[in-house]
């Protein structure tokens, strides 16, 4: 039975730790501005398990994973000064990140993928709804040795522009909101492409569901 969806920050942060967090990618993010080395080293640590988790979602494949999160943290180092602060630091690395993957994600398979910037047809003349939530929720399901690699298998059949909202939303925890920017999309056209992206998985994991 569905449920009703609940926003929480990632790895069910509190609100005030995730600022805490922010406000000390900021203090990094200007030591490394002024030439501190040290400082960007340990935005790598910070983040570099969490992005190469969501890189390997998006591209199945762990090589593939590791140069997109490579590529991601040298790009953030050359464009470090153009980072004007006007989003959270780790909302524009993880967005980095997800190009990144996309881009290895186009090339591996030599075809035209959707962009993530590019709106699905009607989405934003959508009336607001609420996306059900997975039951058991996506965590769970995913940390079930037995249906984790379906589920792995199935989001490869999704569109990008669908798995990628899916991953950050349901595998990652991230709020609708985050989501959003992180996109640079509506909220309205994150829960519609969440919405269009749990309804399909749902349809094909149907038979397992009914043996939870």
């Amino acid at each position: 039975m569905m449920m009703a969806a609940t926003a929480v920050i990632g790895n069910s942060m509190s609100y005030a730790v995730a600022a805490t967090l922010a406000y000390d990618d900021i203090a990094l993010v200007h030591a490394c501005k002024g030439g501190d080395a040290t400082a960007f080293e340990q935005l790598v640590k910070r983040y570099d398990l969490r992005l190469l988790s969501i890189a390997q979602h998006i591209t199945h494949n762990r090589e593939d994973a590791e140069e997109a999160v490579q590529e991601a943290f040298l790009k953030v180092f050359r464009k470090l000064a153009q980072f004007e602060e006007k989003c959270q630091f780790s909302t524009w690395l993880i967005r980095i990140t997800v190009n990144e993957s996309l881009m290895k994600l186009r090339k591996r398979r030599s075809i035209r993928e959707v962009s993530i910037d590019e709106d699905l047809q009607g989405e934003e003349h959508m009336a607001p709804f609420d996306v059900a939530d997975w039951a058991p929720n996506a965590e769970q399901l995913y940390a079930r040795s037995e249906l984790r690699n379906i589920l792995r298998s199935e989001l490869q059949e999704l569109l990008p522009s669908l798995r990628v909202v899916f991953i950050l939303r349901d595998i990652e925890e991230l709020s609708t909101e985050q989501t959003a920017e992180i996109l640079e999309l509506t909220p309205v056209a994150v829960k519609a492409r969440l919405w269009r992206a749990r309804l399909r998985l749902r349809r094909q994991l149907s038979k397992y569901f009914c043996l939870l």
